[in-house]
């Protein structure tokens, strides 16, 4: 059987997808209560955005703090959802549009 992925996983995929050598850490935990993520995007090339658009990956907030990305579709936000244990589509309604702390351009895809 494959190995499944988390949302870092999905953000990575897709970067190689488009060609982008990523770094794939391993080994970190299930949640933050720092800035590891944005510190590990920086370090791998991405570039940080105030405000993510189709095609960017957005930094999500739960709880208060960055705990999760997703790929922003425009109208939808594609992230690997714990609760329905697979990658999935969601409409960008107020919820999610709340959540997003920030976003990063993949590495060179500066808009």
């Amino acid at each position: 059987m494959g190995r499944g992925l988390d949302c870092a996983g999905l953000v990575l995929w897709v970067g190689w997808q488009l060609g982008v050598t990523c770094y794939d850490q391993t080994g970190y935990p299930r949640s933050f209560s720092d800035n590891r993520l944005l510190l590990a995007a920086e370090d791998a090339g991405f570039c940080k955005i105030k405000t993510p658009g189709r095609g960017d990956v957005a930094c999500l907030q739960i709880g208060g703090a960055l705990q999760h990305l997703a790929i922003h579709t425009g109208n939808g936000l594609i992230h690997a959802c714990e609760r329905a244990g697979r990658v999935v589509e969601h409409r960008l309604d107020a919820h999610w549009r709340r959540s997003i702390l920030c976003g990063f351009h993949y590495p060179g895809n500066v808009q």
